[in-house]
């Protein structure tokens, strides 16, 4: 199926249902800044309640094997850009090192979501600053490999995110690696609500600890509090070198919140997401220890 119509509010639109990722980078690259590709379609179709334009071509690429599939190997594990939050998190729920991960892709939106939205479309929307999936592969060091008519690249996620507004058309991101590693990882948010609401803060950590328990090194990523996802190496450091204890991280949390300005939105204001990281550290490094 090929430019076949479909009503919008504001123009008439076409979908390229693309049978190979070769196909699928040729029609974008043809499209230019006039096509996009379409997964899961759970940010894009909600556009005209955001009172966003939709694009003029879409390019469907639900059906391309690679992207739908999970290769798990013994140094790192290859996530193509397609598979949905609720595939990669019955994947990895047997992997303990990918806790955070599990929980981020496995308590996001709804259920109904989960088995639609792809971890493509959490990194590639620069707009969805409440995207659980992010933080979660920030504190796990994850790579993006994004592809083009003329080859494709991979650069850490740090990076994509400081260019995913920026990258010229035609470009995919096709596959997100992980490595894989002995350390302990966790995963918290706080949703005004129990389901289906996009969280106000998120802690996403990520820890190895030495053979007396001390932590030898530590990654911390923050989500939704700003309008982009990051790091918060100023309490990674606090926190090597001693035991993982959940109060002492809440309380170094507290020392440090001041370098996060928040934002405002509908559901929260900036103060309260600054507020509620202490919280929510200590929660992760709880969890971390099975607690």
């Amino acid at each position: 199926m090929r430019n076949v119509p479909v009503e919008t509010h504001n123009a008439a639109a076409s979908i390229h249902v693309a049978p190979s990722l070769a196909s699928a980078l040729d029609a974008l690259a043809e499209y230019g800044a006039a096509g996009a590709a379409f997964a899961g379609g759970t940010w894009i179709m909600r556009s005209p309640i955001r009172h966003e334009p939709l694009r003029a071509h879409y390019v469907a690429i639900g059906r391309i094997r690679e992207l739908g599939s999970i290769r798990i190997g013994p140094n790192v594990v290859e996530i193509g850009a397609a598979v949905t939050h609720a595939a990669l998190a019955a994947a990895l729920s047997d992997l303990p090192e990918f806790n955070v991960l599990v929980a981020a892709a496995a308590r996001s939106a709804n259920p109904a979501i989960r088995e639609m939205a792809t971890i493509g479309g959490n990194l590639a929307t620069s707009d969805f600053a409440a995207a659980d999936c992010v933080p979660a592969l920030l504190c796990l060091d994850a790579e993006v490999e994004i592809s083009s008519r003329d080859g494709c690249e991979r650069m850490k996620l740090e990076r994509f995110l400081e260019i995913r507004s920026t990258l010229a058309p035609g470009r995919l991101v096709t596959q997100i690696i992980v490595p894989r590693g002995e350390h302990k990882t966790a995963h918290a948010r706080l949703p005004l609500r129990k389901a289906g609401d996009y969280p106000v803060a998120i802690v996403s950590l990520s820890i190895r600890v030495d053979g007396t328990g001390r932590v030898r090194t530590a990654r911390i990523a923050v989500g939704s509090v700003e309008p982009v996802a990051r790091r918060w190496e100023r309490l990674d450091a606090a926190l090597i070198g001693r035991p993982l204890d959940p109060a002492h991280a809440a309380r170094a949390a507290a020392e440090l919140a001041g370098e996060f300005a928040g934002r405002d939105s509908v559901d929260a204001p900036a103060w309260y997401r600054v507020s509620v990281l202490p919280g929510l550290v200590r929660r992760a490094a709880a969890a971390a220890l099975g607690a």
